[in-house]
């Protein structure tokens, strides 16, 4: 294996699959039977974020008129029901996990604790993270480079709904190029729409290298897992 930990940042549109709204249960029973299959051949360890796009969306709802820091809190929130439901998946396959949450839902999952997450790993769970950084104005993609860094991952793997990083929008630009390789200076110059400025420069203060990858492929999810440099990678 190439990479020993990594920490895979799932938005949380990917878990719309074919629906308008809310979470596909057999697109997530897909994703983690593909994470099943590498587990039980490889001794990775794995961490994930979730995003909440598919349920609420703060910064959207913000935009319209709710207050920024109420919207925020409630975006959190729905990561954590995409982090129980990923949870559910999971198990089902086989493959045990923990969520563990930046703000304290004892009920349903435990509170963030990273030498609890390291030793989660260390026995071959995966620790879902849910509730971004608990703190209004942060996305979940800093969530997750926080975490990755806090936990020692080897990459951050970005699933998405397309190939890679592109110098545009290829939904609306049909000439829109793929970047194979960029770095992390580029993609702040560029203002190129992969990650928001903070997470992408906490990735480059620590040397935290990112992967892109289109999430809809079958098998991607393996591939990169494996440690294949498809999509695209930012160092």
């Amino acid at each position: 294996m190439k990479y020993k930990k990594v920490l895979l940042k799932l938005s949380g549109e990917a878990f719309l699959g074919k629906r308008q709204y809310g979470i596909d249960p057999h697109f997530l029973m897909d994703i983690a039977e593909e994470i099943a299959a590498i587990k039980k051949k490889n001794p990775l360890q794995i961490a994930v974020v979730i995003g909440g796009g598919n349920i609420f969306r703060g910064l959207s709802a913000a935009e319209n008129g709710m207050n920024r820091v109420t919207a925020d809190y409630m975006g959190m929130m729905a990561t954590i029901m995409n982090a129980l439901a990923f949870q559910d998946a999971l198990e089902q396959v086989g493959v045990q996990s923990r969520v563990q949450t930046s703000f304290e839902i004892r009920e349903v999952a435990e509170p963030f604790i990273l030498r609890r997450a390291l030793r989660h790993l260390q026995k071959d769970r995966i620790v879902i993270f849910a509730g971004g950084t608990g703190n209004p104005y942060f996305t979940t993609d800093t969530a997750a480079v926080l975490r990755a860094v806090e936990i020692g991952a080897d990459i951050i793997l970005k699933a998405t709904k397309v190939d890679g990083v592109y110098d545009k929008d290829p939904m609306k630009h049909a000439d829109a190029k793929m970047y194979k390789k960029i770095s992390y200076k580029d993609v702040l110059q560029k203002e190129l729409k992969v990650m928001d400025s903070t997470a992408i420069s906490l990735s480059k203060d620590n040397n935290l290298p990112l992967q892109v990858f289109n999430l809809n492929k079958k098998g991607n999810m393996a591939k990169v897992l494996s440690g294949n440099e498809i999509g695209t990678v930012i160092r």
